[in-house]
């Protein structure tokens, strides 16, 4: 979509830059035996700080390093309280950018004047493609003059904001950055399915970050209620069948889209013991649940829209005696769901393929598991738990990095999204990386593990990323500390001009 063009002095030095990969670590050969392999670095303090830096965060920095200090476990640990304490507040959002976490209402308004400007201008003939800005504007942040590209726009402010978020730890909590991002992906909704481009930024901002680290109940709550999931899954249109809505008084029925993804992806799992009887009777639980254009939320509980006959899901009855029927019915559903032992497994489960392994221990998943089942889905204590376990500070338990860990990190450590034009580069690499913003087309989202990134053409990609925006780095003395012998070594024999980029492409910056 962007292509990654390197300056001209650096796409003469590719085939040697790739050769030095390979030679440096042994990854060529290592992708040959389809194992995961790289030096690791120089010592286990500095190990414990890379693993810190790099797992609660998206990777060192300088005044990071200082932050986390001699005791990288006990900042780990630290984390949590400050990542829940900043979920609370308002998120920094630049001021070039905050058109996309505008109050809903506003967003809805906005979204409104765009269809109708469109409609318009194709009566017209005045917009051959219609939504798309003229070429030189393709990567406009800033709010559009011309109504016929907001939702662009505020998809790509939200994209950006993102990146800034994950890559400057003095402007978000590292770890609240990492969080937001899993449960993003784990709650994932598409921007390519035009009704909820508007809503994407929005909804990371006050589903995925505000609810980060407080109890899982309450976050697939949120979710389930905004507009952006609402539209995305079809839950906004599911009506109790032969009920007759809209203008045209049209019979409509029900649609078992988002009940099925909330029990397969969002709470139990494939394999959490419902049936399809199950996800049907858990639709009609939900039917009146759609957006609310003027209420603050972006919710609203449509009667009239609502099966009001008795439902039963995993065995439990809806209404339930002495519960509210109508939209209590669904709340009462959803936090069943949420505190169901499938749920906590396979919430849990995630969790330490994110932080910790691919293949995580058998005994952390239990502690994990039985922390969220006795704390009904408090998301600090899982968290404590998990950072504080020898298998997180473990040398065996590696993690490739995604593209965009990569992304972020190497952002991170050049401080290059004070640069607009590293933001778009950055946009560029990860849609030809396979991992663009807001751009998984299913609900399951994208995969974090070695087996789906760890690619030879990736890390091409990779090092052609590294190598632009390194060029006009300083050598990154601070890295130093995290890279093998060897590869200090290979660095330290090249010109000065391409040291920054091959620090950030070397393997070793590859794991986190």
């Amino acid at each position: 979509m962007f292509p990654i063009e390197p300056p001209q002095s650096t796409r003469m030095d590719r085939r040697s830059v790739l050769t030095w990969l390979a030679w440096s670590s042994g990854v060529g050969a290592a992708l040959g035996a389809g194992a995961v392999r790289a030096q690791g670095v120089a010592a286990s303090g500095s190990a414990q700080a890379w693993r810190a830096m790099s797992r609660v965060g998206y990777g060192p920095t300088p005044a990071l390093f200082a932050a986390v200090g001699a005791d990288p476990r006990a900042w780990a640990l630290q984390q949590v309280d400050l990542a829940y304490a900043a979920s609370q507040r308002a998120p920094t959002i630049a001021a070039e950018l905050a058109a996309f976490n505008a109050p809903l209402p506003e967003l809805f308004s906005s979204a409104k004047r765009e269809r109708e400007e469109r409609a318009k201008r194709k009566v017209d003939g005045a917009a051959s493609q219609a939504g798309e800005p003229p070429p030189g504007q393709r990567m406009d942040f800033d709010a559009p003059t011309d109504p016929i590209h907001f939702s662009r726009t505020v998809s790509l402010q939200a994209a950006a904001w993102r990146l800034t978020a994950s890559s400057q730890p003095e402007l978000e909590n590292p770890l609240l950055a990492r969080l937001t991002e899993f449960w993003f992906n784990h709650f994932n909704v598409y921007v390519g399915k035009g009704a909820v481009r508007p809503f994407v930024g929005h909804y990371v901002v006050n589903v995925a970050r505000a609810h980060a680290l407080g109890r899982f109940e309450d976050l697939v709550l949120a979710s389930a209620r905004h507009p952006a999931m609402l539209l995305y899954l079809d839950q906004a249109r599911s009506v109790a069948d032969g009920s007759r809505v809209g203008r045209d008084d049209t019979p409509r029925g029900l649609n078992e889209n988002y009940a099925r993804e909330l029990m397969e992806l969002h709470t139990l799992g494939v394999n959490g013991g419902y049936t399809q009887a199950d996800v049907r009777e858990l639709a009609r639980v939900l039917t009146g649940w759609t957006v609310g254009q003027q209420e603050p939320d972006g919710f609203r509980f449509a009667p009239r829209m609502h099966d009001a006959g008795a439902k039963q899901v995993l065995g439990r009855r809806f209404p339930s005696t002495g519960q509210p029927a109508g939209e209590g019915e669904g709340i009462e559903a959803i936090r069943m769901l949420a505190r169901h032992p499938s749920t906590a497994r396979r919430v849990t489960l995630r969790l330490a393929q994110f932080f910790v392994a691919d293949n995580p221990q058998q005994d952390l998943l239990e502690r994990l598991r039985q922390t969220f089942t006795n704390t009904q889905g408090d998301m600090r204590q899982v968290m404590r738990v998990l950072l504080d376990s020898p298998a997180f500070w473990a040398a065996e338990n590696r993690l490739f990095k995604t593209p965009l860990d990569y992304a972020c990190s190497v952002l991170a450590a050049t401080h290059g999204a004070d640069d607009r034009r590293h933001l778009v580069l950055t946009m560029g690499f990860l849609s030809n990386a396979g991992q663009p913003l807001h751009g998984w087309q299913t609900p399951d989202g994208y995969k974090t593990d070695a087996a789906t990134w760890l690619v030879p053409e990736a890390l091409t990609r990779r090092a052609d990323y590294a190598l632009a925006l390194g060029r006009q780095s300083p050598e990154l003395d601070f890295l130093a500390p995290f890279l093998s012998e060897a590869t200090r070594q290979s660095i330290a024999q090249e010109r000065p001009g391409l040291r920054a980029g091959l620090a950030l492409a070397s393997p070793d910056f590859m794991y986190k």
